[in-house]
């Protein structure tokens, strides 16, 4: 799908990234489109899976999680997408990613405390079955990345 996107289409991510909840209106006046021409395209770009849903930016600090750290595991291969699949049932694990390197997979994990991160790593993420090691990195800060909306952007 991404070859048949059209300059609008780019312009509609764009706009619809720096800001999920915009009319329909505003996204045809800021485009200068029509409204049954925005309301379409959007449509297409729900239906085709381009736009997967609208999610809110929330501050994982003041809700609560205020320790964040990247977990790297080891695991035997024939048994990675079973690991997959317990990894994404875990309350904190944010991001998910299978990797090549010197680990298999990397997680971004949030947590209320060091001891709640702990409790992740050592009782939930160590004690699966598969899983042979991790390696734990604290995130100390983190830096707000440029919008998605940039690799749209000319």
């Amino acid at each position: 799908m991404a070859s048949t996107l059209d300059d609008v289409d780019r312009q509609i991510l764009v706009e619809l990234n720096r800001d999920g909840r915009m009319s329909i209106r505003t996204l045809a006046e800021r485009l200068h489109i029509s409204r049954a021409n925005a309301y379409a395209r959007v449509q297409r770009l729900r239906e085709t899976n381009v736009i997967r849903g609208f999610r809110a930016d929330v501050d994982h600090v003041a809700a609560g999680m205020g320790t964040s750290a990247y977990v790297t595991v080891n695991l035997r291969q024939a048994e990675w997408r079973a690991v997959g699949e317990r990894l994404r049932t875990l309350p904190g694990v944010v991001h998910i990613a299978l990797v090549g390197g010197d680990f298999d997979v990397i997680l971004l994990v949030r947590a209320k405390d060091n001891t709640d991160l702990r409790r992740l790593v050592l009782d939930e993420i160590q004690g699966m079955p598969g899983v042979v090691n991790t390696r734990t990195l604290l995130v100390f800060e983190e830096f707000e990345p440029p919008t998605a909306a940039a690799m749209w952007e000319e």
